[in-house]
């Protein structure tokens, strides 16, 4: 742990991103604090500007942008993290699957993926969300539906790689059984490059969860960043920082979130760690 805490640092902007990070997990996890209450609830007079009583205005309603903020990254930072878990649970299950069994499993599988890859996600997702109904457990599905291919092919190809190397043939001439070996002998060794994706794919699920959200197609009885931006699309000229502030909450995340993705990438990638480059 310490030698990978050592690589990792010594990329300044991962440790940037880490930063940022654990500042909007804290205003998710504190907003119930910070902001007790409805955040739907009004609480001034519609369309004020930032000020000091309401640091980021209040929207058309006399809401809080401030408590929506807080509160919406609650939801947002949940459906992404699920959404992220889902989707890499059922592409290591295929891509294991696919990369151990090898022939017609192999074919059959990635076949299905390419299938589903030819559809454009978005529109996959939307119409999946609209058929199941908006809601929190719908965006997590359809989110996880459209983004685990990238997973699969990834861990289809390291156990293509790792199945021909000396200790999964000692497994196997020892005589543990096959689930065994992809699980205890094979997923291991290939797991820095799955986490590594799975860390890149959080921002690409909040960015499709925003997008859903300002399409109307969120959960509407949750506050999110892309429901705020799309409410206020009608009046960003009258009231910019109703888009602005869940605007640049999006930005952040996921900014700090392809920042630490790299930094898992120094950290874990074998061929930097060999080099040992600094950052």
């Amino acid at each position: 742990m310490r030698e990978f805490w050592q690589r990792f640092s010594r990329n300044r902007g991962a440790l940037a991103g880490l930063v940022v990070l654990a500042a909007i997990a804290f205003a998710a996890l504190a907003a119930s604090w910070l902001f007790p209450g409805d955040p739907w609830q009004m609480k001034a007079k519609p369309m004020l500007a930032p000020d000091a009583s309401f640091p980021m205005g209040t929207d058309m309603l006399g809401r809080d942008v401030a408590a929506g903020v807080f509160h919406g990254a609650r939801v947002t930072l949940t459906i992404g993290l699920a959404s992220t878990i889902w989707a890499t649970v059922i592409g290591v299950l295929l891509g294991a699957v696919s990369g151990y069994a090898g022939g017609r499993v192999d074919e059959a599988i990635m076949r299905f993926t390419e299938f589903v890859q030819t559809i454009p996600s978005f529109i996959l997702a939307i119409l999946l969300v609209a058929i199941l109904q908006p809601g929190i457990s719908s965006t997590i599905l359809a989110i996880a539906v459209v983004t685990w291919p990238p997973v699969a092919r990834l861990a289809r190809s390291e156990f293509l790689a790792l199945r021909q190397r000396e200790f999964v043939a000692a497994a196997l001439t020892i005589g543990l059984p096959a689930w065994r070996v992809i699980l205890i002998e094979i997923l291991p060794n290939a797991a820095s490059s799955i986490i590594v994706m799975a860390s890149l794919m959080v921002a690409t699920a909040i960015l499709t969860e925003s997008a859903l959200s300002f399409l109307g197609l969120g959960d509407p009885n949750l506050i999110s960043w892309g429901y705020m931006i799309g409410a206020a699309r009608a009046v960003i000229r009258q009231a910019w920082w109703l888009s602005v502030f869940p605007g640049a909450a999006i930005f952040l995340t996921v900014l700090a979130i392809n920042l630490v993705g790299e930094g898992l990438n120094d950290a874990l990638n074998p061929h930097l760690r060999r080099q040992g480059r600094p950052r």
